[in-house]
């Protein structure tokens, strides 16, 4: 099934004018990623194990803080050390900030309070034997504080040197005259080019990154020559809607919540090719203050609505992601057949999808009973074929994952052949076409070989 999308890189380049940075060759850009899990499950742990060696550095949340209300509070992360010591990879402490409208003096409660979280992250790694390189501050400071916000990184920085002090920024900051007095005052930031605004209603257009106002703001930050790294989206959220369209609230990882009845849900998810495409322009194509990306978030295993690795694993590499899916077919027992679905590629597939399946009818064969899972139905085309599909929804199978669409009880084993087609939007069956890699594969009694693919 081919993935096809205009070429970015071109089309950046084109929508800027022509403008492009080329790449310092002494200052190679670097791929970091976020870990921002408040709980280091085993799953958290085997991510890191398992993934840190492939990014040139990781930032963990430590801790989120609330200034604001008469009892201001501090949500500790208990960051497995020992799992982060072991990874041999440079590690920054990150401290997300709630909303604060001021003061922002030293002798403020709110600016001791976070100084003092600050400093208490840093010596407790240093305690498990962690060198931090840099602490960073998450604030989504209003636009109109931004000179406020100067006073404490000014403050904080002095604090805790040698290690860096680096800040997380948005791109409408950026137009702010205070912004420059603010990153001058940082060792470093992160422009965070993604974001989802509040629907207006279920039929609005959204996205997590539009990569063309995401070079954009690259451009504007690299014209002020503080170094910086780009956030970019691995994640998605469930969005929901009232029955009149009416945005409802939305929702990431962790537990489903409770909608009122009648909602209905639409998903965004971070788009991989466009991220992809995005990455690679920027690896040539970049202002000399730009040194590199950082990935929100770590995959772990459980995500739901983040990437799977083949995904990200080939952004890192600098690679579009491609798709592949097979139908597959599996003798269970004398007479039982299983239908799967294989998706050996690095993009998850989200289509409506069928497959047909189809078998001889010498010997007096005959089909006794099939159904259907996960969303497939069977419909019945006929004494010698079959056919499995979702009619209502897409189906979304991640990359690198098999899932069980159905099953055939026949009265004696019988071999079978599946065909998987992509269904077109409409919903008639007549109008469906086959993939652009069909996918083909036999389940035959275990006295015989199986043909070739």
């Amino acid at each position: 099934m081919a993935h096809q999308r205009p070429i970015l890189p071109l089309l950046l380049l084109l929508l800027l004018g022509g403008r492009a940075s080329p790449r310092a060759l002494s200052a190679p850009m670097s791929q970091e990623a976020y870990v921002w899990q408040r709980s280091w499950t085993e799953p958290v742990r085997q991510s890191v194990q398992d993934h840190a060696a492939d990014f040139s550095g990781l930032v963990v949340l430590k801790a989120e803080v609330s200034c604001t209300g008469k009892h201001p509070g501090v949500v500790s992360v208990p960051v497995h050390y020992e799992t982060l010591v072991k990874t041999k990879r440079p590690v920054g402490i990150a401290i997300r900030i709630g909303p604060y409208q001021g003061p922002f003096s030293t002798d403020a409660p709110a600016t001791k309070l976070i100084f003092g979280v600050a400093q208490s992250a840093l010596a407790e790694a240093k305690q498990h034997q962690l060198a931090v390189r840099e602490l960073q501050l998450d604030f989504d400071c209003a636009e109109s504080k931004l000179d406020g916000y100067r006073l404490w990184v000014q403050a904080l920085r002095a604090r805790i040197a040698p290690v860096s002090l680096t800040i997380t920024a948005l791109p409408s900051w950026l137009k702010q005259p205070a912004f420059g007095g603010l990153v001058a005052a940082t060792d470093g930031y992160v422009l965070q080019v993604h974001s989802l605004e509040r629907p207006r209603d279920a039929t609005t257009a959204f996205t997590l990154c539009d990569p063309v106002l995401a070079q954009r703001a690259v451009e504007r930050a690299g014209d002020f020559q503080v170094p910086f790294r780009v956030a970019l989206p691995t994640y998605g959220y469930r969005i929901a809607f009232d029955s009149a369209g009416r945005f409802v609230g939305l929702s990431a990882e962790g537990p489903a919540r409770s909608w009122p009845p009648g909602v209905q849900e639409r998903e965004v998810r971070a788009d991989p090719i466009e991220l992809a495409q995005l990455t690679q322009f920027w690896t040539t194509n970049h202002p000399p203050a730009m040194r590199g990306l950082i990935w929100y978030r770590l995959l772990i295993t459980n995500d739901i609505l983040n990437w799977r690795w083949p995904t990200l694993s080939a952004i890192v590499a600098l690679r579009s992601p491609h798709e592949s899916v097979r139908a597959e077919s599996r003798r269970v027992e004398p007479g039982l057949v299983e239908i799967s679905l294989a998706n050996n590629g690095e993009l998850d597939i989200s289509s409506r999808l069928a497959v047909e399946v189809r078998w001889s009818r010498e010997g007096g064969a005959r089909l006794l009973a099939a159904d259907g899972l996960r969303g497939f139905e069977t419909v019945d085309e006929g004494p010698s074929t079959l056919r499995l599909q979702n009619q209502s929804q897409s189906c979304r199978l991640p990359a690198g994952e098999r899932q069980v669409i159905g099953w055939l009880r026949f009265n004696h084993d019988r071999e079978v052949q599946v065909e998987l087609k992509k269904l077109l939007p409409q919903k008639d069956p007549k109008q469906d076409h086959p993939t652009s890699d069909e996918s083909r594969h036999s389940c035959l009694p275990t006295n015989q070989l199986l043909p070739s693919a």
